[in-house]
């Protein structure tokens, strides 16, 4: 049997692109939540102008209000150094950075070239590294872009490889508006392994086109470490349109535990909060396996 890391992105991805607004308490319970489904990385914050994306306001108040345990690590996600100077004053463990494969994208999501992310990264790696602080650097839109379309698999390797030699500890491809396929999982997963030897690969896939686990699926099948999910399926990106949510946690848990995956995560306790959230989300939650259930049921 072999294992993977599942990080729970629903307190950071799963909420920045919903009309309703959590409080810090109830943003905070969710992150407990996860905890106690077992969950061990959770992407817990993003460190951006709260002008821009008001879902994520309050993170520091969050960092402050979670349970801490050495064996769980939250990840801050931050796209300059103002964000990085307030991820290492509000204590997370990891930072996760984010660098687009498109200019068009770049400016509409980061208000940056291509180029100039990857300066932005190159500072953040260097004093995160500095400060003791896990390193991720994720490259956003690697399986297509809303604006520019189709994103050539070579300009995303060549990108890791500019990216790679500030020693990141984890690179994660994602694909932000769900149009990947395996086939350019298993392309991009061995360009990674090329480029950047040694470097653990974290994938963030989402299910717009339903091809998100088959994708999740193939890349565990080519190596990753670790695959992010958010309970109930929901997520976005607010300057991607038509993006909608990642892949359910709950429902990929359940096709890792059929495949002899172990995540340690409890499928009870993952559904049970995606119907804590819809409610508080006022939505449907999109996630299957709250409706059919588990299998076998004894």
């Amino acid at each position: 049997m072999t294992a993977t890391t599942l990080v729970e992105v629903s307190p950071r991805d799963g909420l920045q692109n919903e009309q309703t607004l959590l409080s810090v308490d109830e943003k905070v319970e969710l992150v407990n939540r996860s905890v106690a489904a077992g969950v061990r990385r959770i992407e817990a914050v993003s460190f951006v102008n709260p002008k821009r994306v008001p879902q994520m306001a309050g993170a520091e108040e969050v960092m402050a209000q979670v349970p801490r345990s050495p064996d769980v690590s939250y990840i801050g996600l931050v796209l300059n150094r103002r964000g990085l100077e307030r991820a290492l004053a509000a204590g997370v463990d990891e930072v996760n950075a984010v660098v687009v494969a498109t200019d068009e994208f770049s400016r509409r999501n980061q208000g940056c070239t291509v180029d100039e992310g990857i300066l932005a990264w190159d500072d953040i790696a260097a004093d995160a590294k500095a400060a003791g602080v896990r390193t991720t650097v994720t490259i956003a839109a690697s399986f297509g872009c809303p604006f520019s379309g189709d994103v050539d698999p070579t300009r995303v390797i060549e990108l890791a490889d500019r990216l790679a030699q500030a020693g990141p500890d984890e690179i994660a491809l994602a694909d932000t508006i769900g149009v990947g396929v395996p086939q350019q999982v298993r392309i991009l997963a061995d360009g990674l392994s090329r480029v950047a030897p040694g470097v653990a690969q974290r994938w963030h896939f989402h299910n717009t086109r339903n091809t998100g686990y088959a994708n999740a699926l193939t890349a565990l099948e080519t190596g990753a470490h670790a695959l992010d999910s958010s309970i109930g399926g929901f997520g976005g990106c607010p300057f991607a349109p038509a993006a909608t949510g990642n892949i359910a946690s709950e429902d990929l848990v359940y096709a890792l535990n059929r495949s002899g995956v172990t995540t340690g995560v409890s499928l009870e306790t993952l559904t049970e909060t995606a119907a804590w959230l819809g409610q508080r989300l006022a939505k449907e939650v999109p996630a299957l396996l709250g409706r059919a259930g588990n299998f076998p049921t004894v």
